[in-house]
């Protein structure tokens, strides 16, 4: 899948999707989200609140997002793994600012205050849903 194609599936809306992360002993968690996006084909951001997902990108930043689309059977669901790496993390200003204020637009101001920090993240690896491949 090229770029393009990662982006157009990554972005549709409406989708929803689950994050992958674990702390710094390895414990996991997977929590879904509809807010991650991919604004280049190597950049995901997201605004994130006070969560168990927050917690463990502040100790370890790689992270896993899956996208699916389901098919009338297993073999027809498309869908792709994106491995993350957390850059940076905003707590005020700039990409902050920006993410909230779209989240009041689209999800309202209730959804907005509860962010507390925007993340921006580098993509390491794409995988498809179903890897025939080892």
């Amino acid at each position: 899948m090229d770029r393009k194609e990662l982006m157009d599936m990554f972005n549709k809306r409406p989708r929803i999707g689950t994050l992958s992360t674990s702390d710094g002993k390895g414990a996991v968690n997977v929590a879904v989200f509809g807010s991650p996006h991919m604004i280049d084909g190597n950049t995901v951001v997201m605004g994130i609140g006070d969560n168990r997902s927050y917690k463990n990108l502040k100790k370890n930043p790689k992270a896993a997002f899956i996208v699916m689309e389901p098919g009338q059977t297993p073999a027809e669901w498309k869908g792709i793994r994106v491995y993350l790496e957390a850059v940076a993390v905003e707590s005020e200003g700039g990409l902050f600012d920006k993410i909230k204020g779209e989240t009041a637009n689209r999800a309202g101001k209730a959804a907005a205050d509860m962010l507390k920090a925007a993340i921006k993240f580098t993509i390491t690896e794409v995988r498809p849903l179903i890897d025939k491949k080892s």
